[in-house]
């Protein structure tokens, strides 16, 4: 049986690569894996050629390259690296590339990676929070959502994949818990008691494969996934169990983490008060239910917190 390519855009990172492993899990599937990267000799390339994936090299800001990398494929994963470069221009003309490849390639299935515009929940008039880089409110939110009718307007059978706060920030990005003068251990969430969907990053990649099985069901439609919908308390009481020392929850407004100085910080406390103050509307679409039907091997935060617990950086106790 031939084997349905999927070339997919960022592989060596968090969501690329967990669609890439989903596919190579299952050899049955009817599916095979294009592995999209700048560089095919970085270790993480390297390892999913070792794993069986096809390694290609491609370039988003190309599209004589994305062009060529999706040549014969059947379907491509397409995702934006704003954190890379903290720019949504940049990330609108990724899109702008990718979408005009697909059309090229006459894909049959684009997964397209995308979240809200939250201009349309807090217009620029909105003095609420502040308005960043003269035209948005959650930059790396906007950029995308602003963006998406390129695929439809190309006339690419598009999947419009809205996607969660990654628990691996809680690894790679500073987010995890912190202490404090007290030397207890806070971990800081600026939502009050309203709960935010996360999401195993690799779980994002396993539902996106289940999106490509289901086909043409999903193509045109904008589906969520997220692995739960907790609390900053409930976090914080689940890295305390997970860690074996307790986790208090620092209920930090927006406006306080806007000015915690560090890069995105204002682009940051901007989206947790978008989560926040549109909280019933950001988690309709995000159904757990529905992720697990995508994905049935769904980790709760518990169960990653049981496999990661080792890889969250937790700061020593101070000696007496």
């Amino acid at each position: 049986m031939e084997r349905k390519i999927i070339a997919v855009v960022g592989a060596t990172g968090a969501q690329g690569g967990g669609l890439v492993r989903a596919i190579l899990a299952d050899p049955n599937g009817g599916f095979a894996v294009r592995a999209l990267t700048r560089d095919i000799n970085s270790p993480k390339a390297r390892q999913l050629a070792r794993l069986g994936a096809e390694v290609v090299a491609a370039n988003v800001d190309d599209e004589a390259s994305m062009r060529q990398a999706f040549a014969g494929a059947y379907g491509a994963y397409c995702v934006t690296f704003f954190w890379d470069h903290f720019s949504p221009e940049r990330e609108q003309k990724e899109a702008r590339i990718m979408a005009a490849a697909a059309r090229a390639a006459g894909l049959k299935h684009v997964v397209w990676s995308t979240l809200e515009d939250t201009r349309k929940w807090v217009p620029l008039s909105d003095s609420s929070m502040p308005t960043l880089g003269g035209r948005y409110k959650v930059p790396h939110f906007d950029g995308k959502g602003e963006i998406d009718h390129v695929f439809a307007d190309l006339g690419v059978p598009t999947t419009y994949l809205l996607t969660s706060f990654y628990w691996d920030n809680l690894i790679h990005f500073g987010m995890g818990p912190t202490r404090g003068a007290d030397g207890r251990l806070a971990f800081t969430l600026p939502m009050d008691d309203r709960a935010l969907p996360g999401i195993a990053a690799s779980d994002i990649g396993a539902c996106a494969y289940g999106i490509f099985k289901g086909g043409a069901e999903f193509i045109g439609k904008t589906v969520g996934i997220a692995g739960e919908h907790l609390t900053g308390a409930q976090m914080a009481a689940a890295l305390g169990r997970a860690l074996g020392e307790e986790v208090v929850h620092n209920a930090m407004q927006p406006d306080a983490y806007r000015k915690l100085g560090f890069p995105g910080a204002d682009d940051l406390g901007n989206m947790f008060q978008v989560k926040r103050d549109f909280n019933e509307e950001f988690r309709r679409p995000r159904s757990v239910e529905f992720s697990r039907q995508l994905n049935p091997a769904l980790q709760s935060f518990d169960q990653w917190l049981a496999a990661n617990r080792g890889r969250i950086p937790v700061p020593a106790r101070k000696a007496a």
